[in-house]
């Protein structure tokens, strides 16, 4: 097998032959599921497909069965069939089957997994506002689309990762107001964007006790959109300011963009586009704004009004999404657009969605909303100025990684170099705050503890470091005795935790598809902490270096390097890395 080959899926592999052993009983045989069978269950997979089949053919379900395990019998995939309960057929899979698949596995760049085909899809994310430092409320968007990002990637699809920057509107009247009036030049060389920030806060508090500032930052604004030299250099510095900053944690977290197309890019195609949504009835003058109206057919709104134009000509947040989706649809014609923002814009974007089909666009377009984050003392927000930065976060989260790995080295004995130790930190530290909210439904609100994300015990990025260093000691152990290094063919599946382990790997593709097909990274956390347990269960049951078989031996050598590979890849898929040793 080349490096580029692919595996077809067992579950795909089994519903095919399961559909042809139906094919001469029923016209249209279905696609039947096949899932992994529970615990307690001798076979490997399930189906109900004779349960399926009922109300087609009539009679018992296990009388189906029994003619379609006769008709499967013989097959070199399987080793075995049986029937249970209503009529559930069991298969349990030939060595010989799982050999090719360990072997194909082992031999390919992408541990067999399937690519789709190639075509493009963009993928919204991280989306900071410009002036202001990124903060944990970011972490969010920005870790959860750059795994859609490299999931997209991995199974062959043409991923546009677009940053979609908050560069535009009434911010930027406070803040130009703010500058021109309080700012420190000295703040601001020692720190541009803190400064920028501070400015924004002070100026919000401000305009909180006297509505006289609102009219000031008004004023600014109409200069800036009327082209004001001054104005515009201001906005200008804040853009290229703020991009610095936001480069320097992107980069941290090797997290990547294919374009920063912020507000303003869409500018100049705001209006041509309000004017067309008017002439074609799309929107409709309401009160001097432009409006657009969801109704059924009794005339009840479905959705609230959306207004794209206010009465005094100015565009919205709305127009600027609006745009965006035609721009995209005309520039890259994706199949697919991925918007990761929060729970609160869930309406916004059902009404900008309406709205695109409306306008002919046919893309697929997602909205992969997420629960709301929170810290054990409780909420945060950038306009009270209390959202923690994020560059602190993630410093925090380094050293108490330091730390808590230090203590475990002086525990063992160990001295470790102070490189290795700061770039373990960085690697356990950034792994953990990632997982911490990638191991969740993205739909969900999480509550962050630095404790739990990083506790050895449990569903954490380090449980699953820990693991993947645990193959590498095993096969650096195994190579200090003289022992064969593993070739990659043979598989001898001795015991119930070394079969375990192999189907499991064998799932790999379909947690990958899952996670990336539904947009929630959390189903492949889950396979890999699923992964992981399993593997310590074969490590403790089925030795390696003690046992006298050498067939068994370089088995269980070649299971060891597997799951080493299954689980780099699929950390690296939610952009984790896995060290060597722990």
């Amino acid at each position: 097998m080349s490096a580029t080959d692919s595996l077809v899926p067992v579950q795909e592999a089994l519903a095919t032959k399961l559909q042809a052993a139906v094919a001469d009983l029923v016209e249209v045989p279905p696609t039947p599921p096949v899932d992994r069978s529970k615990a307690g269950f001798a076979s490997d997979f399930q189906t109900p497909l004779a349960l399926q089949l009922k109300k087609q053919l009539g009679g018992n379900p296990r009388q189906i069965a029994s003619t379609i395990v006769d008709k499967l019998g013989g097959d070199d995939m399987i080793a075995g069939l049986d029937i249970g309960g209503p009529g559930f057929i069991g298969v349990t899979l030939s060595d010989a089957y799982l050999q090719t698949h360990l072997a194909g596995m082992l031999a390919s760049d992408r541990l067999g997994v399937p690519v789709l085909d190639d075509s493009t899809v963009v993928i919204d994310f991280s989306a900071p506002n410009v002036a202001k430092r990124m903060h944990i409320g970011h972490i969010r968007s920005t870790i959860i689309g750059d795994a859609l990002r490299r999931l997209g990637t991995f199974l062959g699809q043409t991923i546009i990762a677009d940053n979609h920057i908050g560069d535009w509107g009434t911010q930027f009247g406070r803040v130009i107001w703010a500058w021109k009036n309080w700012r420190d030049e000295e703040a601001f060389a020692a720190d541009p964007i803190g400064e920028l920030e501070r400015l924004y806060v002070t100026f919000v508090r401000k305009e909180k006790e006297d509505a006289s500032y609102t009219d000031r930052a008004k004023a600014e604004l109409v200069k800036l959109q009327s082209g004001d030299a001054e104005n515009n250099a201001l906005w200008q510095m804040m853009i290229d300011t703020s991009r610095v900053a936001f480069e320097s944690i992107y980069e941290r977290l090797d997290i990547h963009f294919d374009v920063t197309h912020g507000e303003s890019f869409y500018n100049d195609m705001l209006q041509p586009l309000v004017d067309e949504l008017l002439a074609d009835g799309t929107a409709q003058i309401s009160e001097g704004a432009a409006v657009i109206f969801f109704k059924d057919e009794h005339g009840d709104d479905t959705l609230p009004p959306f207004l794209i134009r206010k009465s005094d000509g100015a565009a919205l947040y709305a127009t600027s999404d609006l745009a965006t989706v035609r721009y995209r649809e005309t520039e890259w014609s994706p199949t697919r657009c991925i918007y990761v923002t929060d729970t609160r814009q869930q309406n916004h974007f059902r009404q900008v969605f309406e709205v695109a089909r409306r306008m002919g666009v046919d893309t697929r377009l997602d909205h992969v909303w997420f629960g709301m984050m929170t810290l054990p003392e409780g909420a945060f927000s950038t306009r009270d100025g209390n959202a923690p930065p994020l560059h602190e976060f993630l410093d925090e989260a380094e050293k108490r990684a330091r730390d808590q790995q230090v203590k475990r080295l002086e525990s063992l004995g160990e001295t470790w170099p102070e490189e290795e130790l700061d770039q373990l930190a960085r690697i356990i530290g950034l792994g953990g705050v990632k997982y911490s909210d990638l191991s969740n439904n993205p739909q969900t609100n999480i509550t962050f503890s630095f404790d739990k994300m990083l506790s050895l015990e449990g569903n954490t990025a380090v449980y699953l470091q820990y693991t993947s260093a645990r193959t590498h000691s095993l096969s650096k152990k195994a190579a200090s005795e003289g022992i064969a290094p593993p070739d990659g063919t043979t598989l001898k599946l001795a015991l119930p935790q070394e079969r375990d382990l192999m189907l499991q790997m064998l799932d790999f593709g379909k947690a990958t598809r899952a996670a990336w097909e539904q947009g929630k990274p959390n189903l492949l956390a889950t396979y890999l902490y699923e992964l992981a347990s399993k593997y310590h269960t074969f490590y403790q049951s089925c030795p390696v270096k003690t046992e006298a078989d050498a067939t068994l031996q370089m088995s269980r050598l070649n299971l060891n390097l597997l799951a080493r590979k299954v689980l780099a890849q699929g950390l690296d898929l939610l952009g984790i890395d896995a060290p060597e040793r722990m």
